[in-house]
């Protein structure tokens, strides 16, 4: 008796203790890394006094250019190391969780989720892929009635949706086998094709047999799979037709009804067990002509408004359709953050990092991008938290819908008059619930929320269905809803003219005006004066996919680097919106940082190109340097030097990961952050530019395309760089020859920074050269023919030759 009051007690005290805590970095790990900065940004001021008080008389045009880059350099340096003064980590009890909302013998206390997973393209994202998420997400380890899975289909393919039929059928006998067994990954491809001993730790006795069978069973759905790829790969002339009979809605991609299909979730969504699945929704918008349908934020905003008429859960995970969820326990993970008493009120979303397979293990183009997220958003979750990165995020619905964080009253729709809506109905082109026909019959504070509702409805848009929806804070459906007319409303809150004169896009939801429409929604959150939190597990919760090849990885910075780039031409850009919010300085100094940053590819490049440009002209940007002057340099390369070490040594991050990243901040600097900047010129002026959905591989040799070349427009500065670098140290080297030992000593200066530009690029070289390290004919002759032109602007045609700088000699024959 005393041992079962002893377990109570312990198990009511653990359920009494925070669901996580902080882990601040050590002081005597980020104490001399804050020291170090605030004797760099010392020595700056005295390097760039030196700079300007000593003007190279001879080369004034090249060192006005040196110090106007070097200023705009070093400002750029500050605001992005400012906000890294308060790193910090969170850890999360998943057993305390468990003690406080999953008693024994009471129900599950869980909050439910809605995932949402996007597609675009099922050509371009392969549907294997896409099957692959959506079965890791259903066989989750979290109550099944509380997970609803959907899949927005941008692109209403039957092809997506004949896939999702078949893999509701795979999941009937997937989920079981994954927790039975405690799989991970639990994305069967991923987990089959991982090189490791599956064996370890498994007891069971029929966990082999089982597993052969279940492997074999997911190479006939393969098989299925292929099978509706190839026939899709030529359209009949009369359309698609489904297996019924009837023609596909979504023949004409950019014109078609919204279409609505519950794949698993209703009677009889058993797995082979007889356990019940969670609810799987194909979902696809309706599109017409003549309508702005704004890409993955308008199918994000469809899903949030299907997702509310539905289920309505309180929280909302996004994933991309390449993100699988590697961590069966991930929403537990974030729930330990949002279903806390004192934080989750006030968490706007929980976001993970993004982790990848499929990369080379030297990692040649930075795609594991270890320095943003185990450095820069750890840093972030000290001040008001990371920014929104587009996958792998818990959202707080409420968050959504535009409200501040709770200080802010909002009105609440009784259920007496939810179930008053679900009685009516005027058509099926319209919302199912009219409020006009249900004016009568209500006491005064009923009538009180009939007014809400109408003031809300040009907020929210002409739903009362889905406006009751938002005002419930906790979530969930009310009883005796009519499931047939539920869905007839969501097919109205998906049609292509239901966000006319709303707020949709511009306050609510995903808001519009810019490809990256992550980093816009989750500023515009802070701005409100919510918080969010930075996940970290010790397993990755989520991996994805990543471009391979250069060409790919390139289009994807651009991509990125346009959307800052339109957000800083935009109402939102952080240096003039949000002043009236709760958005914290260093918080909107690093959101300027993530908006501002493609700009600097104007003084990176110019500074890439001096180093040639001093080689071809015998000039330099730095005086001859006294004593003082040499100790003040020497400082300088010092602290940079400090910094990087000490930054490394807090936060864990290993020096290649580093060095990749500071290579491919050069190669996408004086690339894909150039080409934004003229591209986001270019809208201003009215000409708007469209980006493609990036290929997605389901090849089991996704290494093979590290090697693959494409042509792009992006290649053409950097190799041009390289060749005028590698022009500048021959035509250096040549007229150091020539003039002998005195101008080796100021050729070195010159010769370290034209090397310093051509080690960065490497990468790039080898990502040119391809697997035969030959380059492309084309890439060759235009990068040649622009290096030639400007070497000939500033060669001078004697450079080859000897200089003379004695008296000159005459041949006077006898005479002399």
């Amino acid at each position: 008796m005393s041992n079962e009051q002893g377990e109570d007690d312990y198990l009511l005290a653990e359920a009494r203790q925070p669901l996580w805590r902080k882990v601040p970095v050590s002081s005597s790990l980020i104490n001399p890394y804050r020291i170090v900065i605030v004797m760099r940004l010392v020595i700056l001021v005295f390097f760039f006094h030196f700079r300007i008080s000593t003007p190279v008389h001879d080369a004034m045009a090249l060192w006005i250019i040196s110090v106007v880059c070097e200023i705009w350099l070093a400002l750029s340096w500050m605001v992005d190391q400012l906000p890294k003064w308060f790193p910090m980590t969170r850890e999360t009890s998943l057993e305390r969780l468990s003690i406080r909302f999953e008693r024994e013998g009471e129900p599950n206390l869980l909050a439910p989720v809605d995932v949402f997973v996007t597609t675009a393209d099922p050509f371009k994202e392969p549907p294997i892929i896409t099957a692959n998420t959506v079965l890791s997400v259903l066989s989750v380890d979290y109550p099944v009635d509380k997970v609803s899975c959907y899949v927005s289909d941008d692109s209403a393919s039957m092809l997506l949706y004949d896939t999702l039929a078949l893999t509701a059928e795979f999941a009937r006998i997937w989920v079981p086998f994954c927790k039975k067994y405690s799989i991970e990954p639990r994305a069967p491809e991923s987990y089959f094709s991982q090189k490791v001993d599956y064996l370890k730790d498994k007891v069971h006795p029929t966990f082999v047999r089982d597993r052969r069978a279940m492997k074999r069973e997911y190479e006939e759905f393969k098989v299925k799979i292929n099978v509706l790829v190839a026939k899709a790969q030529k359209k009949p002339e009369e359309g698609w037709v489904m297996q019924d009979g009837n023609p596909w809605p979504g023949n004409e991609s950019d014109n078609h009804p919204g279409m609505i299909q519950v794949c698993l979730g209703s009677a009889g969504a058993l797995d082979n067990e007889g356990k019940e699945l969670p609810r799987l929704v194909y979902v696809s918008r309706e599109k017409r002509p003549g309508y702005q349908h704004h890409r993955k934020a308008g199918a994000m905003n469809a899903l949030v408004r299907v997702s509310a008429v539905l289920t309505n859960a309180p929280f909302v995970l996004n994933l991309d359709c390449d993100q699988y969820i590697n961590n069966s326990k991930a929403f537990r993970e974030a729930m330990c953050f949002l279903m806390d008493p004192q934080l989750g009120k006030k968490l706007c979303y929980v976001q993970f990092p993004r982790r990848f397979d499929g990369i080379d293990s030297s990692d040649r183009y930075a795609n594991r991008n270890t320095v943003f997220f185990d450095i820069n958003m750890k840093c972030l979750d000290g001040i008001q938290g990371p920014v929104y990165v587009g996958t792998g995020c818990v959202f707080n619905r409420q968050a959504l819908y535009g409200y501040k964080p709770p200080s802010e009253k909002r009105p609440k729709m009784s259920c007496c008059s939810w179930s008053s809506f679900c009685c009516c109905c005027s058509g099926d082109s319209h919302s199912t619930f009219d409020v006009e026909e249900i004016d009568e019959g209500f006491d005064e504070q009923e009538e009180s929320s009939l007014m809400s509702l109408k003031i809300f409805e040009k907020r929210f848009g002409q739903s009362p269905v889905f406006i009751a929806s938002a005002l419930m804070e906790d979530g969930g459906l009310p009883k005796g809803t009519n499931a047939r007319l539920l869905m007839k409303e969501a097919i109205h809150v998906i049609s292509c003219g239901y966000e006319e004169k709303t707020e949709w896009g511009k306050e609510i939801g995903w808001l519009y005006g810019s490809v990256t429409e992550d980093i816009l929604t989750g500023f515009n959150m802070h701005c409100r004066g919510w918080k969010s939190v930075y996940c970290m597990p010790k397993r990755a919760a989520f991996k994805g996919s990543a471009p391979i090849n250069l060409s790919d990885r390139l289009h994807q910075v651009l991509k990125l680097a346009s959307g800052s780039t339109e957000i800083f031409f935009s109402g939102y850009c952080p240096l003039w919106y949000g002043y009236s919010g709760k958005l914290k300085w260093l918080q909107r100094l690093a959101y300027t940082n993530v908006i501002v940053y493609p700009f600097t590819s104007i003084p990176l490049l110019i500074y890439c190109t001096i180093p040639a440009v001093c080689l071809l002209t015998g000039k330099f940007i730095i005086p001859t340097l006294t004593n003082f002057a040499s100790i003040w340099l020497m400082a300088l390369f010092i602290s940079i030097i400090l910094t990087c070490v000490l930054e490394l040594r807090w936060s864990g991050v290993s020096i290649q990961d580093w060095w990749r990243n500071e290579q491919f901040w050069i190669i996408g600097g004086v690339s894909a952050h150039l080409f934004a900047v003229f591209q986001g010129l270019l809208k201003v002026g009215g000409v708007d530019t469209h980006f493609t959905v990036r290929a997605k591989s389901a090849d089991d040799t996704v290494l093979g395309q590290l090697y693959l070349f494409k042509w792009t427009n992006l290649l053409i500065p950097p190799t041009s760089l390289v060749i005028l670098n590698m022009v500048g140290i021959v035509a250096g080297l040549s007229d150091a020859l020539n003039n002998g030992y005195v101008s080796w000593g100021p050729l070195f200066g010159k010769l370290f920074f034209s090397i310093w530009v051509i080690v960065h690029l490497y990468p790039f070289l080898k990502g040119l050269m391809g697997r035969q390290n030959r380059t492309p004919t084309i890439v060759v002759l235009w990068s040649t023919l622009l290096a030639l032109i400007f070497s000939m602007i500033w060669v001078r045609i004697d450079i080859f030759l000897p200089k003379q700088t004695g008296p000159i000699l005459k041949q006077c024959g006898i005479e002399c």
